[in-house]
């Protein structure tokens, strides 16, 4: 007799989860044997997600920088599926659109929005997933989807100063969140991906220049890029039960960018 899969009958909700790594997760999760509540923002994913994932998956639209959006996705998963175990918040973007950049450059809008996308849809999520915790008193684990940007800037090409003070801010929110909830069971960790190929990094992943930096930033599996699918398998163990004893790290899944200088051309 087979053992059940790693994930069996856990409840997760993902916000963020219509495209990019927030997709990719949900497949590996669904795989693992849990129940998944996917939430996306934009349109052009939301549809997509839902045939791509089937019943087996609930997809929900929703803008997750308002104050209401994970609570009615947690009070969706509890709904259909009595409870909530674990919640994978991968919401967020780069600001560069929107005015972000170096520091001398950075416009206010630029800023606000930016921080607003990235770090304040992460506290909406992470204080609904906590209270709702609290309220079964059963555990349950927090994933934060950080950026290797975070610790190991790169000027040259990633000078986007709001959107690496939000990743940092993830690792500070997260770690401080550890330390408390740590007697209650509730698990904090973060993910720290170097350059990956999803919808927010088309930019520089369609520039050859770019390109060529990171054969030298990345230099793992033949220097490349990074596909979605290579968070997949940390994401399945930290949010599961063998991940029990862990909480307040952050796991760099960035191809050996943070150790590695890069070329410059």
């Amino acid at each position: 007799m087979q053992p059940p899969p790693l994930l069996h009958d856990k409840v997760i909700v993902i916000i963020g989860g219509t495209s990019g790594l927030g997709l990719s997760g949900a497949r590996a999760l669904l795989a693992a044997g849990a129940q998944v509540v996917c939430l996306g923002r934009d349109d052009e994913h939301v549809e997509p997600a839902r045939k791509a994932l089937g019943d087996a998956a609930q997809v929900l639209p929703g803008d997750a920088t308002l104050p209401a959006t994970a609570q009615q996705a947690i009070d969706t998963a509890v709904s259909r599926f009595g409870r909530l175990d674990a919640l994978y918040h991968v919401a967020g973007g780069s600001g560069r659109k929107m005015g972000d950049g170096p520091l001398h450059e950075v416009t206010d809008a630029g800023w606000e929005d930016t921080i607003r996308l990235n770090l304040t849809s992460l506290f909406l999520s992470n204080r609904a997933a906590v209270r709702q915790f609290l309220k079964q008193g059963s555990g349950g684990a927090v994933l934060n989807a950080g950026s290797v940007l975070a610790s190991s800037p790169s000027p040259q090409y990633f000078a986007t100063v709001a959107y690496s003070a939000a990743k940092s801010a993830i690792v500070g929110l997260t770690r401080s969140a550890a330390a408390y909830y740590a007697p209650h069971n509730i698990r904090f960790n973060v993910l720290g991906p170097g350059l990956i190929e999803t919808p927010m990094s088309q930019r520089a992943v369609g520039d050859e220049k770019i390109a060529a930096f990171v054969r030298s930033k990345q230099p793992l599996d033949g220097g490349r890029v990074g596909v979605p699918t290579d968070l997949d398998a940390a994401v399945v163990f930290l949010l599961s039960d063998q991940a029990k004893f862990i909480t307040g790290q952050v796991l760099a899944i960035d191809g050996g960018w943070s150790v590695s200088e890069g070329r410059v051309s």
